[in-house]
This record gives structure tokens, C-alpha cells and sequence, in this order.
């Protein structure tokens, strides 16, 4: 299947640098949200990393107004009808996405692709809400999306191959290196990845160090570009709790139980770089 027009549902921020690169790839890309505020704060968003991107010398001005050119906005999702690809990105919320889905799978002409870029939660269930389960699939991203290279393929019961090649052969041409898994709670990421963050949780929750003796020893005992607790922050406290429970339903395995005072920080609205404050305070 030839991709030409490379939709994306959610304009947060694995949502817009979505739409970035697959706009800078040449691609026509079709923004939508559920209120325009949310729009307009995608392109702002967008907006701004390109001008970052042009102060380094890595963009002209040319190719920036190239690239917003190549995307169109809409707070309807039956904007996206003829779209070839859909890339889902909204809350990580199993019943909402189904709910989209279900809606896509009506609202999109026969052979478009649904994609998820979920962190955790099965491609499998989503793919059978629809009637087209072999062209659903996992394109997890990594954050932030314009800068890192790696994209999560996630094979479902029912991905039939060519949906897998042809998902591998977008990554491919939008720069990013494809590594196909299979469908399990956190695939590969993020099985490793946040069950290393909770860790972190519990050793400033227990007292064993503060948050910034915890991820200095990350940083220079490990060779970790940044500390699991700042991470966390950047990600968002909320998005770690919410793949935890993921794994610890999934896995029914207390290795994965959602540290107590990661809870504590989510229910009091520190989720980290975007409410201001979480592990670390931020202006």
C-alpha cells in the first residue's frame, strides 16, 4: 500500500511531533483534535520547534513554510475520510481509543491503515472493535518525536504482513528505524522502561536518596542521558501510572504494582514538566 495523505488524531505532544515529521517527510497531513484551542496550540507548538530547528541551522525558511503548508487542521474526525494512514495519539485510555477506532473504522474508505501510537495498551482489543483488524497496528513513537529515531512496530493477533511492511516502509521513509514486536502489555519500551521509573519511585518513596541523588547515580553510574525521575517528569506521571497499571493487569504480576507515591504525585496534579511540578519543580 502507497501512503499519500497521513492523518493524525491528537495534536498533544506525541501527536504534533507526529504530524512534524510526517509534514517534513512531504506528506499532507491532516491535524485533528476535539477543540480548536488544541489545534492551535499544535501548530504553535510545531511552529516554534521549527524556528528552534532553524536558529541551529538544521531548517531554512523555505522548508518551514514547506512544512505547515503540508498541514491542514479540523476539529471533525470525518476529516480524515480519505486519509490513507490514521495515526491514533490521544489519552491512553483503552475505552476511549475503541471508541475512535470504532468510529474510524466506519468513517475511513476500506484499505486505510488505523494506527496507535499507544505505549501500552493492546493493538490486539483495538483491533478487534473494528472489521478491519489486519489494518490495525502499533506505531509507538518515541518522545520527543522529531528528535529520537526509534518507532515501536506492534504486531497484532490479526496484523496481516503487508500492513507490517507498509507501516515499516513509512517509518523507514519518515527517518525513524522500524523494530517490529509483538502485542504484549508495554511491548518492549515500556516493559522495561517504566518498571526501571517505578523503581526509582520507591527508592525516594522508602528514603534510600533524594530525586536528585537518585537520577545522578542513574546519569553517571549508568551512562543514562537523564535521570529516571526527570523522565518521568517529561513523560508524564500520569502516562507512567496509567502504562503501570497496564502492566500489572496485564502481567498479574505484583513486580509491576504502581508505586504508592507515584499515585499520590498523579492525584495531586504534579504530573511533572506539564502541570509545572512533579518530581522536580519547573518554571
Amino acid at each position: 500500500m502507497e501512503v499519500n495523505t497521513f492523518a493524525v488524531i491528537g495534536g498533544g505532544t506525541m501527536g504534533n511531533g507526529i504530524v512534524h515529521v510526517a509534514a517534513a517527510t512531504g506528506f499532507k497531513v491532516i491535524l485533528v483534535d476535539v477543540k480548536q484551542e488544541f489545534v492551535d496550540k499544535a501548530i504553535k507548538t510545531i511552529t516554534g520547534n521549527c524556528d528552534r530547528q532553524i536558529k541551529k541551522g538544521t531548517l531554512t525558511e523555505e522548508a518551514k513554510s514547506a512544512l505547515l503548508a503540508n498541514i491542514t487542521t479540523s476539529t471533525d474526525v470525518k476529516a480524515v475520510a480519505a486519509a490513507d494512514i490514521v495515526v491514533e495519539a490521544i489519552i491512553e485510555d483503552a475505552d476511549v481509543k475503541k471508541n475512535l477506532f470504532k468510529s474510524l473504522d466506519s468513517g475511513c474508505h476500506p484499505g486505510a491503515i488505523l494506527a496507535s501510537n499507544t505505549s501500552s495498551i493492546s493493538i490486539t482489543a483495538l483491533g478487534a472493535v473494528t472489521s478491519r483488524p489486519d489494518l490495525v497496528v502499533g506505531m509507538h513513537f518515541m518522545n520527543p518525536v522529531p528528535m529520537m529515531k526509534l518507532v515501536e512496530i506492534v504486531r497484532g493477533q490479526a496484523t496481516s504482513d503487508s500492513t507490517v511492511a507498509a507501516v515499516t516502509a513509512l517509518s523507514e521513509k519518515m527517518g525513524k528505524t522500524p523494530v517490529l514486536v509483538n502485542d504484549y502489555p508495554g511491548f518492549v519500551a515500556n516493559r522495561i522502561l517504566m518498571p526501571m521509573i517505578n523503581e526509582a519511585v520507591y527508592c525516594l518513596m522508602e528514603g534510600v536518596a533524594d530525586a536528585e541523588a537518585i537520577d545522578t547515580v542513574m546519569k553517571l553510574g549508568m551512562a543514562h542521558p537523564m535521570g529516571p525521575l526527570a523522565l518521568a517528569d517529561l513523560i508524564g506521571l500520569d502516562i507512567c501510572l496509567a502504562i503501570m497499571e497496564v502492566l500489572h493487569k496485564g502481567m498479574g504480576d505484583s513486580k509491576y504494582r504502581p508505586c504508592p507515591l507515584l499515585r499520590r504525585l498523579v492525584d495531586a496534579g504534579h504530573l511533572g514538566r506539564k502541570s509545572g511540578r512533579g518530581f522536580f519543580i519547573y518554571n
